[in-house]
């Protein structure tokens, strides 16, 4: 009876536990790729904030804000008690931050803008025309992004398609959804006002949403450890939330500082959504447990830092 050769098993390869060297080849090239292209990015983006300095201002600001972000979710990573009232406060006092930035360092350069351009005739009714229908539209388009995308607030629950029914969304996706509803915004304003005002005007405006930035992301960070979040990935997220500032800020920059005519157009946009963001997102959460005046009390502080920051240094 004939014996079967040995095979050396040095030799053949197993199927089960060798690494599928294709795989890895192309997962290797695919990340030098993209690192290749976020490279030529960002080398292209530092040519062209070189030529456009307020743009550079821009990233700069909506870094800062993002950064105080951050700042806020720290004291999430030490303790986790904070009162419902004292959050609602916290709440309360970013809504009054961003009114008075909606009013001082949009809602009036633009309507500055827009009668030294002669919009719709000129005259306090054009600039007024003008600036009304961008709110109108800034807010338009908040209200639409609301209803499209599926998210979740703290306290309000889903909302948008799905929301009464199982979504294959994950639950950690709708709050960051929602979160990028809200910071976005908030970017935007920043990147629009820099091209709207002057230098120590337009950096009151990004000190202003910084500073309600700080407890918005303690409020974020503490919301999601409650919605049953670690600790860490509560902080991780709440973090992150504010990195679409930067982004924000930048795309405004570049959009209107593209052509001055959009100007008080862009000005009004921003404050638009930063509107339909108080009224329809931070308000309601800071009177829902029953803290109203605590609340209030919170946004008429805020409102008048901001309105020191910005006549005061402006």
């Amino acid at each position: 009876m004939a014996m079967k050769p040995k095979t050396s098993h040095y030799f053949l390869p197993n199927k089960g536990t060798s690494p599928n060297w294709r795989q890895h080849l192309r997962l290797w090239v695919g990340l030098i790729i993209s690192m290749g292209g976020v490279w030529a990015l960002c080398h292209q983006f530092w040519l062209y904030a070189q030529d456009h300095p307020v743009v550079l201002q821009a990233l700069v600001g909506g870094s800062i804000a993002a950064l105080a972000t951050a700042l806020g979710t720290v004291p999430v990573m030490f303790s986790q008690t904070m009162s419902q009232r004292t959050q609602d406060t916290l709440y309360g006092f970013g809504a009054g931050v961003m009114l008075a930035a909606c009013a001082f360092s949009l809602v009036l350069p633009g309507l500055e803008a827009a009668e030294k351009q002669q919009v719709f005739g000129g005259g306090a009714w054009g600039a007024g025309s003008a600036v009304g229908l961008s709110i109108l539209l800034g807010a338009a388009a908040l209200m639409l992004l609301d209803r499209i995308l599926p998210h979740e607030h703290f306290i309000k629950g889903r909302e948008g398609p799905g929301s009464a029914s199982s979504t294959k969304l994950r639950r950690t996706w709708l709050f960051v959804i929602a979160i990028t509803l809200h910071n976005f915004p908030e970017g935007l304003a920043i990147g629009v006002g820099y091209v709207g005002n002057e230098g120590v005007r337009a950096n009151a405006l990004a000190t202003g949403i910084a500073i309600q930035d700080v407890p918005e992301g303690l409020v974020v960070a503490l919301a999601l450890l409650a919605a049953g979040y670690s600790r860490t990935f509560s902080v991780v997220l709440g973090m992150a939330s504010g990195l679409v500032e930067p982004v924000g800020a930048v795309l405004g920059a570049v959009a209107v500082s593209s052509s001055l005519v959009l100007l008080p157009f862009g000005l009004g946009f921003a404050a638009g959504a930063m509107l339909f963001v108080i009224s329809h997102e931070i308000i309601p959460e800071s009177h829902r447990q029953g803290h109203e005046t605590f609340a209030t009390g919170g946004l008429m502080i805020g409102f008048v830092l901001m309105m020191l920051l910005d006549t005061a240094l402006g």
